[in-house]
C-alpha cells in the first residue's frame, strides 16, 4: 500500500483517505472536534490543523511584533490546512506537532474556551469531554478573557431523550448532520452566528426519532446530555465491557458501562464495527440495559400449596431433576423451550440436554416480537440469536422448531405432558398461559415474565450480562461478547444451569468449560428468516 509521513513515521493510507482518516485508522490522534468517521466534513472546527512539510509550502504574509523595533514589521508563517479535509497522496510529508501546528492548537482551544462556562464539576460530559482532554494537551494556561463571558439557553428539553445547554456548545454540527445523513431526519439546525449561535429545533418539531441518543453520542463536550444518563454517574467510575445488543437481529457492537461496586449497568453505547452498525445504536437497542435489572428474578421459585415459595437457586433444580424425572417415568412427552433471546451456548447445551437426557421430539421456540424495524438499523426481528438458536437445534437433529402457540395448543391437546423453557415470548396472554399451568412447567429465566408467573419451578440463570456468550445475526455473523457484571449468588448462565440439571438426573454432558461449548458450535451460520410471531 502507498505510504505518507505523519510525525516522522510512516503510515499506509487506503485512496481517497484524509490526513486525520488515515490516522485515525492507525490509532493515531489528531485533535479535532468537528470530525467524526462517519459524517460528512465541514472543517468548521479548526482544531486538525497541520503542516505539510512537504513541496513548496504555502505562506501566508502577517504582521509580528518586533521587539528591538518596538513596533509590528512584515513577516511571513506556514499556511497550516485541516487535516480533516486535506487528502492524502504518496510520500506526503506531514506534522501535527510542528511549533506552528501546536500554536494553531492552543490558540483554536482558547477560542472556543472563551465563553464556556466552567462548569466541569456539575457536567455529565466530564471525565469524557474532549474540552478538557485538549485544554490539557494543547493549552494549559487560564482564560485570558476579563469580560462577562456570552450567556445562553441552558437546560433546554430538545425532545423526550435529549436535553441542551447553548453555553457549552462548540458549534461543531455532529449533531446537525447525525440527524440529516444517517437519521435522514433533518430536525436539528444552527441559528444566528459569531458568539451568539447556537443548536435549535425545526419549528414545530422535538428531536424524536428512533436515533436521538446517537446525538448525545456524537457530542464531543456536554451540550447534549441524555435524560435517561444525566447526573446519574460519573464515567471514571464506571468500567466498560465489549458485548453485542440483545435489542434486535442487526447484531449491534456496544459496549456496556458497568458500576464494578455496586454490580450495576449504567448504560450501553455503541462499538466501531464497519461491517454490523459502523458507529451507531438505536434508542431501544441503548435503553435495553433496563433488561439486566428491571423485574431480577435472584431465587429460585417452585410451586407449593398455597403460591409460590422462594428458595435457593439450589433447590429449585433439584425440584426441576424431580419434576423431569416423574414425567420421564409416567412416559409424558417433554417440550422443550428453545430461546431466540439466549445465546448460542446456552441453547447449544439445550438442544444437547432435550435430545440425551430427554429424548425430545417436541421442540419450539420463543421469540420476541412487536418491533419496528428500519432500513438504517433495526431489524424488524427483535431477537439477538433466531439463526444461533436454530443452527445449534438443527445440529442435534432438530430441523424444525415450532412456535410457542404451537406448544400451548400441544398442551392442550396433551400430546405434550411438560414443559422445559429456557425462554418465551412475553406476549402471550395469561389466558393463553392456562394450558400450560395444567402441565409441570420449568422455567430459566432472569427476569420476572408471562411463563415465571405460571410456572412449577422457576430457575433463575444469568442475563448476557453477567455471562459470556455468543450471538449469530441476520447475516449469519457469530458474534461473542463478553461478562459484565456478575450474577447474583448462586446463579449460573443457562448452560451450566442445564449440565447441573444434567447431573441431577443421573446424566452428563461433557462441557466443563465455555471454550468446550463454543468448540463444539456449528463452524457456520446460515441466515435464519425471522418466524411468523406467535
Amino acid at each position: 500500500m502507498p505510504t505518507f509521513k505523519l510525525n516522522g513515521q510512516d503510515l499506509e493510507y487506503q485512496p481517497g483517505d484524509t490526513i486525520i482518516r488515515a490516522a485515525w485508522r492507525a490509532g493515531i490522534e489528531i485533535p479535532h472536534y468537528c470530525w467524526h468517521p462517519g459524517l460528512s466534513v465541514v472543517a468548521s472546527c479548526r482544531m486538525c490543523l497541520v503542516e505539510v512539510k512537504s513541496g513548496r509550502p504555502m505562506m501566508l504574509p502577517i504582521m509580528q511584533w518586533d521587539a528591538k523595533k518596538n513596533e509590528y514589521v512584515d513577516a511571513t508563517k506556514v499556511k497550516l490546512v485541516p487535516a480533516c479535509q486535506q487528502a492524502v497522496t504518496d510520500g506526503l510529508e506531514v506534522s501535527s506537532q510542528s511549533e506552528p501546528a501546536k500554536a494553531a492548537h492552543a490558540t483554536v482551544q482558547e477560542f472556543l474556551l472563551l465563553n464556556h462556562p466552567v462548569d466541569c464539576p456539575i457536567c455529565d460530559q466530564a471525565g469524557e469531554c474532549k474540552l478538557q482532554d485538549y485544554w490539557l494537551a494543547h493549552q494549559t494556561k487560564l482564560k485570558r478573557k476579563q469580560t462577562e463571558p456570552v450567556h445562553k439557553s441552558k437546560a433546554v428539553r430538545f425532545g423526550p431523550t435529549i436535553v441542551y445547554d447553548g453555553e457549552r456548545c462548540v458549534m461543531c454540527t455532529r449533531c446537525i448532520r447525525f440527524n440529516d445523513e444517517v437519521a435522514k431526519d433533518p430536525v436539528l439546525d444552527m441559528r444566528e452566528r459569531g458568539n451568539v449561535n447556537e443548536i435549535c429545533l425545526s419549528p414545530g418539531r422535538e428531536l424524536d426519532h428512533k436515533y436521538t441518543l446517537m446525538s448525545e453520542h456524537v457530542c464531543p463536550v456536554g451540550a447534549l446530555t441524555s435524560r435517561d444518563f444525566r447526573f446519574k454517574a460519573r464515567v471514571w467510575f464506571l468500567k466498560a465491557a465489549p458485548s453485542v445488543c440483545s435489542g434486535c437481529a442487526t447484531g449491534c457492537n456496544m459496549f456496556i458501562d458497568f458500576e464494578p461496586r455496586a454490580q450495576e449497568v449504567q448504560r450501553l453505547r455503541p462499538r466501531d464495527n464497519e461491517a454490523v452498525n459502523k458507529y451507531w445504536m438505536c434508542d431501544d437497542g441503548m435503553m435495553s440495559y433496563r433488561r439486566f435489572h428491571e423485574g431480577r428474578v435472584t431465587a429460585g421459585r417452585v410451586r407449593a400449596t398455597g403460591g409460590l415459595v422462594d428458595v435457593t437457586p439450589s433447590a429449585a433444580l433439584t425440584e426441576a431433576a424431580a419434576l423431569l424425572a416423574a414425567a420421564k417415568k409416567a412416559g409424558k412427552k417433554v417440550g422443550v423451550v428453545f430461546s431466540a433471546q439466549h445465546s448460542s451456548e446456552d441453547n447449544h447445551v439445550l438442544a444437547k440436554f432435550a435430545r440425551d437426557v430427554l429424548g425430545a421430539s417436541s421442540v419450539y421456540l420463543a421469540a420476541q416480537g412487536g418491533w419496528d424495524g428500519d432500513a438504517i438499523l433495526r431489524d424488524a426481528d427483535n431477537n439477538p440469536n433466531r439463526a444461533g438458536a436454530t443452527a445449534v437445534a438443527a445440529q442435534h437433529g432438530f430441523a424444525s422448531l415450532g412456535t410457542t402457540a404451537k406448544l400451548l395448543a400441544d398442551v392442550a391437546s396433551g400430546s405434550v405432558g411438560a414443559v422445559l423453557a429456557l425462554g418465551w415470548a412475553s406476549q402471550e396472554s395469561a389466558a393463553e398461559l392456562a394450558a400450560l399451568s395444567k402441565v409441570p412447567v420449568i422455567s430459566l429465566a432472569s427476569n420476572e415474565g408471562a411463563l415465571p408467573s405460571i410456572a412449577s419451578v422457576l430457575v433463575p440463570v444469568a442475563t448476557h450480562a453477567e455471562t459470556n456468550g455468543t450471538f449469530t445475526n441476520r447475516h449469519g455473523l457469530a458474534q461473542q461478547f463478553k461478562r459484565a457484571i456478575h450474577a447474583p449468588d448462586g446463579i449460573k448462565s443457562a448452560w451450566e444451569t442445564l449440565a447441573e440439571l444434567a447431573r441431577a438426573l443421573g446424566a452428563t454432558i461433557d462441557f466443563g468449560k465455555l471454550e468446550d461449548v463454543r468448540r463444539a458450535l456449528p463452524a457456520s451460520t446460515p441466515t435464519a428468516q425471522p418466524a411468523a410471531t406467535a
